[in-house]
């Protein structure tokens, strides 16, 4: 999978209007880089790490989860399946997220989460729809998974509270958009959502 090039991305933004063309200049040229070289279901894990945590505190999980199997670059599902829950709450995950992590890796074993090369065949919706029924995963854990692992440039996750926010300090609103409310709002920013995402971000706390 090629990285993407973003430079036109930045163009059709800042061509929306003067908030959006004063965000584009102030953060700079978009640097979003997927990894595409993971498995899915370890992006899944590894954004359930991250759930309603800083991403200070998420590393410092995944690195201890990572610990526990050696020299392994990651584990296997075989692997997390096999690790005691009394293990991976001491990593730092909460009960429910140490079921969830387990419940991935059995996914992954049984085919429900499919290989990266089948997920690169599939839309966001069918994968949507084929993982959010997994135990702990919503749609936010897959919106992650299919920017940052598949690489999908015209997503936008309407339920994240740092893209709803961002796009508060932009506009100067009172409060964020609803998450129906973002999406509706996304909608011109197709096919460049993804970008409009990293910028959100990304805006100034002082705008």
């Amino acid at each position: 999978m090629n990285a993407p090039d973003f430079r036109e991305a930045e163009r059709f933004l800042a061509a929306l209007d003067p908030d959006w063309a004063a965000l584009v200049a102030t953060v700079g040229p978009c640097l979003h880089a997927p990894k595409p070289l993971r498995e899915p279901w370890q992006a899944l894990l590894r954004a359930v790490a991250y759930q309603q945590l800083s991403v200070r505190a998420g590393d410092t999980m995944i690195a201890r989860f990572l610990a526990l199997y050696g020299d392994v670059a990651f584990p296997s599902p075989q692997q997390v399946c096999d690790t005691p829950v009394e293990a991976l709450r001491a990593c730092g995950f909460s009960g429910r997220k140490a079921d969830t992590l387990r419940a991935i890796a059995a996914a992954a074993l049984d085919g429900t989460v499919p290989s990266l090369a089948e997920a690169l065949t599939l839309g966001d919706d069918a994968l949507v729809a084929r993982l959010t029924p997994l135990h702990g995963i919503g749609r936010w854990t897959v919106d992650m998974m299919l920017i940052y692992t598949l690489g999908r440039t015209d997503l936008l996750p309407a339920d994240d509270l740092g893209v709803r926010d961002g796009y508060r300090r932009l506009r100067r609103l009172d409060r964020p958009p609803t998450p129906r409310q973002m999406s509706a709002l996304a909608l011109p920013w197709s096919p460049h959502r993804t970008a409009a995402s990293w910028y959100l971000w990304r805006v100034p706390r002082t705008v």
